[in-house]
């Protein structure tokens, strides 16, 4: 997997995928929603939580099921440690991001995007996003009992992906889901559990060892 798409969706943070087209509610367009959900993450400044990550794509429409665990300090950093089926390793340290699969001996590195290309969803979590001047918003109807849910579409087109969907709890606005579908018409959603804000997550939980006997592949 490309290592800056690998950003984007750990960053987009998603949850178990919708049937069908999303119905849009009749109580606005969602500003209000937007506006709350923009206020809670202003002072979010980490976060923990266990993840299940599923992606419905390709031809035959598939779906593959990956969990974990995650840890997210602002800015810009995040350990994705992913369980099953496969361990694998994405960590971003503010400067550089590293991708690892023990079982293909490789980690990729890149940079950290400028901020004049960083996608908005990134920007969003580490806090320099604004919801309503970066996407137009509608509340779409909530998948679970208990939450409420906003359909993101960039102002400005993102290779990546066409909408963003954020779940969230109905009272506290704690992200409970995020679905992110590509240009393909891939859905992919991270589910999460256990998730727990402002814990004080250590700097050193973002550090990166350089496993040995790995390649070591840098790509711009």
């Amino acid at each position: 997997m490309h290592t800056r798409r690998f950003f984007l969706s750990a960053a987009c943070l998603g949850l178990a995928t919708i049937a069908g087209p999303a119905e849009v509610l009749a109580q606005g367009t969602g500003d209000a929603l937007a506006r709350s959900i923009q206020a809670h993450y202003q002072q979010v400044k980490d976060f923990t939580a266990a993840f299940e990550q599923s992606y419905v794509g390709g031809a035959l429409k598939r779906r593959t099921v990956e969990r974990g665990t995650v840890a997210i300090r602002k800015p810009g950093r995040m350990r994705w440690d992913y369980e099953a089926p496969e361990k694998k390793l994405f960590v971003a340290d503010g400067m550089r991001m590293y991708f690892y699969v023990p079982a293909d001996r490789q980690v990729r590195v890149s940079a950290m995007p400028e901020a004049g290309r960083v996608p908005t969803p990134i920007l969003f979590l580490a806090g320099r996003g604004d919801l309503l001047r970066d996407f137009t918003v509608e509340e779409v109807q909530a998948p679970m009992v208990g939450t409420r849910a906003l359909k993101l579409r960039p102002v400005r087109k993102e290779p990546e992906y066409e909408t963003l969907t954020l779940v969230v709890d109905a009272t506290t606005f704690v992200m409970r889901q995020l679905i992110v579908v590509d240009g393909q018409g891939g859905t992919s959603t991270f589910s999460f559990t256990n998730l727990r804000e402002n814990v004080g997550v250590a700097e050193g939980k973002f550090r990166f060892s350089m496993p040995k006997g790995v390649d070591v592949v840098t790509q711009e």
